[in-house]
């Protein structure tokens, strides 16, 4: 494959994303976040089109994940993490952050990506959350 070239899947599955209105990202096999569409960044009020692909550390430093205090949670940590890396789909709750350092809360939900080498990376679809209200 040649430098900068994605595998199919992962084409394809961009091509998906860009026509979804439900905020959703692209990660590939190495953990660097290959896309997310126009959902996506207006919840985090950047396009992918301004930040381009990014390396796992660089999206959790900018946008998360973070917990309802806004401490970060190591991307190694997250249940989500482990299960699309085991080629397992999973769902999650955790919060992200905007640009303007604004905490959402949301609730992800992925699934691997699978070619016929092995996996290539996952999709993510995300939604904010109302908080439950104290009584």
């Amino acid at each position: 494959m040649a430098t900068g070239q994605r595998p199919l899947e992962l084409i394809l599955a961009r091509n998906l994303l860009a026509s979804l209105s439900t905020a959703a990202f692209l990660v590939d096999s190495r953990g660097e976040i290959a896309f997310y569409n126009e959902a996506a960044g207006d919840l985090l009020g950047q396009r992918f089109e301004e930040s381009g692909p990014m390396h796992a550390d660089e999206w959790s430093k900018q946008f998360g994940p973070f917990d309802q205090t806004g401490r970060p949670i190591p991307f190694n940590r997250l249940d989500l993490t482990h299960a699309l890396r085991g080629n397992r789909p999973s769902h999650s709750a955790f919060c992200v952050r905007s640009g303007a350092g604004e905490l959402t809360s949301i609730e992800a939900s992925g699934l691997p990506i699978v070619g016929g080498d092995g996996f290539r990376g996952a999709i993510v679809v995300f939604w904010p959350v109302e908080s439950a209200a104290a009584p």
